[in-house]
């Protein structure tokens, strides 16, 4: 069976780490996704599900680093 987390969960596991960590990660995916996309363009990409996985995990970073800006902000 294949156990998934759930977006809260995601949420939560993102928000425990720092801010030069979450912004490693994104652009790490970034790249990736540049990857994907020229595979993806050129029909090589075989797994094309983890093309919306990676621009959904980069959004989720995006969110999570813009409400720890936020909350730093208005402490």
């Amino acid at each position: 069976q294949r156990i998934e987390m759930t977006n809260e969960a995601k949420a939560a596991l993102l928000r425990s780490k720092s801010a030069t960590e979450l912004t490693d990660e994104l652009v790490e995916l970034r790249k990736e996704g540049c990857k994907m996309h020229m595979q993806r363009g050129t029909e090589r990409l075989a797994n094309t599900a983890r093309f919306k996985q990676s621009l959904r995990k980069a959004t989720r970073i995006k969110t999570v680093l813009n409400e720890t800006k936020k909350s730093k902000a208005s402490a």
